[in-house]
This record gives structure tokens, sequence and C-alpha cells, in this order.
């Protein structure tokens, strides 16, 4: 059996959640690589309706381990927020089903004042956060002046890692103009916290190796999408962490060697959140059509996703990049009705063509799509369960997005519910 890591392979929102809970019922660990609480996973059990985060996905499936780890920045207010909330919904979260890595970095309110305060300054570059600290905490945490879970079980240590953090924050309000922080409120907070968090808290790479060990199933969960990698995506419009798959290993503390298979999710269409480079969004009637179809809105914000055809150019660069083995296209359903579709293949940038999106910001905002048109299909693709389900050109459409992207589609999704999905390759079985 090979153990699995799913990644978005475009600018998140892919429907990773319904995925990940589809495998995860296959798999006995669900770990949480990278991101933080900025991410948002829909599943949807039964009748029940859980909104995710912070928790990986399995928390919420009895007999399944939830693993955050250290490549993960935690929010340990908004966790525990979290927590009680899924709680009110029947599923109970102790240390016997979730474990949070001593080394992953905390994201403390200073963090997302310092989010917030770049947002809203009248210069520089507007990156479309979430305003929820997660950048900031990263660059803490490259500047080696983070606090981490682990110095929560001290907390005589902790004023003089508080001070030495806000010789920096401090020095930055000061530059937008907003007061110092309150080193003894900080302090009181995060004291008041560290008891209700360090329970959870274990050495991950350790446990996650006796784990492989004893042959468990290990389901590596990413958040946001390759195309928001902070080397990899569309910078600087992107998030502050590696999105691709190869950090599974760094930020779950397995080796390489842990990831026998890469699952890409892939929506059927384009969309994306904030700012930056969209060379196929739509504006018009269509692109709206597909926003209200597709119930286009952000699990964690609420904001309303940017729309367009099918951008298979950048998938395709996007599914080389993280090394993918197979293609879970989801949201199929979504084009039912249109006349025709299009799907771009590459595009034109100053008189010259390209079958990727270089690097350039420059260029990138210059890329115009070229479009391959396809017909569409009157039929209905939703809650189809097999190829013969599916409409004779919903069929086709699936199978050139396939040769495009010079990858097997390993299964396809056509509504919301965990089993309305068509398999031709279960990622777990090596």
């Amino acid at each position: 059996m090979a153990d699995v890591a799913v990644i978005g392979a475009q600018w998140g929102d892919e429907g990773k959640g319904k995925i990940v809970d589809w495998l995860s019922a296959r798999a006995d660990v669900v770990v949480r690589y990278q991101g933080g609480h900025n991410a948002g996973h829909t599943l949807v059990i039964g009748e029940t309706v859980y909104k995710l985060s912070l928790l990986p996905s399995g928390v919420v499936r009895e007999g399944c381990v939830g693993v955050i780890g250290s490549g993960v920045v935690v929010d340990p207010f908004a966790l525990l927020a979290e927590i009680a909330r899924i709680a009110e919904q029947g599923v109970s979260i102790t240390p016997d089903n979730l474990m949070i890595a001593e080394n992953a970095t905390l994201i403390l309110p200073v963090h997302q004042e310092l989010d917030a305060l770049r947002e809203g300054a009248s210069t520089g570059v507007k990156i479309g956060t979430t305003k929820r600290g997660i950048g900031p905490a990263y660059e803490d945490r490259a500047g080696r002046r983070a606090l981490r879970v682990a110095d929560l079980a001290h907390p005589e240590s902790l004023p003089e890692k508080i001070e030495n953090l806000l010789v920096h924050h401090n020095a930055l309000r000061r530059g937008f103009g907003a007061a110092d922080v309150n080193a003894k409120e900080l302090l009181s907070k995060l004291i008041d916290v560290a008891p209700k968090v360090t329970p959870f808290m274990r050495p991950v790479w350790r446990e996650l190796s006796a784990l492989k060990s004893a042959g468990k199933r290990i389901l590596f969960e990413g958040a946001q999408g390759v195309l928001l990698d902070v080397d990899h995506g569309t910078y600087p419009y992107v998030t502050s962490s590696n999105t691709v798959a190869g950090h599974a290993a760094a930020g779950s503390g397995l080796g390489p060697g842990a990831v026998g298979y890469v699952l890409g999710i892939v929506k059927a269409y384009t969309t994306r959140v904030g700012e930056g480079p969209f060379p196929t969004e739509l504006t018009d009637d269509i692109g709206r059509r597909l926003g209200e179809r597709g119930h286009e809105f952000g699990t964690v914000t609420g904001r309303q996703r940017r729309c367009g055809w099918f951008d298979a150019a950048l998938v395709r660069q996007s599914l080389k990049i993280s090394g993918v083995h197979g293609i879970a296209l989801t949201k199929l359903d979504v084009l039912d009705g249109f006349e025709e579709l299009k799907v771009c293949t590459g595009y034109r940038i100053n008189g010259k063509d390209y079958d990727y999106l270089p690097a350039g910001a420059h260029n990138q905002a210059a890329a115009e799509p070229v479009y391959e048109t396809m017909a569409g299909w009157s039929g209905s693709t939703e809650r189809a369960r097999s190829w013969a389900d599916l409409p004779a050109e919903a069929v086709k459409y699936v199978r050139r997005i396939e040769e495009i992207l010079e990858t097997p589609i390993a299964l396809v999704s056509t509504s919301p519910e965990r089993d309305d999905v068509i398999l031709m390759k279960d990622p777990f079985q090596d």
C-alpha cells in the first residue's frame, strides 16, 4: 500500500476537502504539513457538513489520527476555537486522535495585526491575504525569532522570547504609526492557552516514523495550491510556504521516500481568491455563471472567488513541478449546460507563444490565453459514479484534459457528496 500526498494543482479551492475525506476512509493517519488556518476544507459526511481550517480532515473519522506537522504555523487560539466548534457537531478531539509537532511555529495576535497593517497600508503590494498572520509567522520562523509549540511548555522562558520577538515587531509597527505591543498582555494570553495546547504536543517525526514502521497508511494533506507556492507560484501573490508535494517530507518530518503516490486535485474550470495574475479569468456572464453554479465563496473568509476557463497549460506546469502521479478532477458537474467550453493550452506574451507561464510578474500580467474550443453538453454529470453515466461530450472533455496535462486521471468527482466519484485508480493501491 502506498502512502499518498494530496495537493491542489491550481490556486487552491480545488475541492481537496472532499477528496481527502474520501481517501481518509482508507487511511489510518492524516497529516497536515504546511499552511495555517487560512486553509478551508469542507467535508460532507451524510447530512453533516464540517468546515475545517487547521485540523487535519481525518479527525472527523473515528479511528483516524490527525497530525499537525512542523511545517504548519499554528494559531493556538484558533485551534482551540475550532476544536470547540467541531465538538458541538459531536466530534471529540483529544490527544488520542490529534497530535501537534512540538517544533511547529506559533501564530500570535501580533502576526495578525501586522498582516492587517500591511494590507491596509496605502503603499506596497496588496497580496490579498486572509489577514490571519500566516505570512508574518513564517517570516519570524525564517528570522529565528518565532515562538514554537514547545515554548508553551516552559512559561518561564516566554518573557525573554517575547522580548526578542517584539524588538522586531515594534519597530515595524512604529513604521505604520501603530502602538507598541503590550508584552505583559501577550504573555498572559500565552500562559492561559498553554495548558490547553501542550497535551497535544509530540515529537511528530518520531511518532510518524513508528506509525509507518507499523504499516499504517498515511495521507499527507496539503493546503492552498501549487500556484500559491512561495517559490513556484505567481509570486508575489502567493502564500508564505511551499505548497508543492515535495514539502510533505520536510513539513511532516518523514523522509522524501515516505510519499508513494502524489494525487493532484484539479477543478474542471479555474478559480482564484485575492490579487494576482489570472490569464483565463472571465468577468462576464459566463464567469458569474461558473461562480454561482460552483458556489465559489471561500470556506474560511466567505470571499467571492474569481472564475475562468480551465487553464491546462498552467495546471500541466503545476503537475510536473509536484511530480503528480494522478489527477482527481472535481466539479465537473458545474459545467453542465454550457453550449461550448474553452481550454487554455498556452499563452501569447508580447507576440511570442509560450506553453508555460513564465516566472516574471510583467510577463504573467501580459499573458493572453490561447484557447481550444470544445463542445459542451446538455445532459447531467451530477452524481455520476461511472463513465456510462456521463454524456459523451463530458467524457471527451475529461479525456482531452488528461491528454493535454500529460497525466492520467485517477478519479472524477461529480458532486460535493463523498461517494459521488468515478474511480479509475485507487491512490492507496501501489
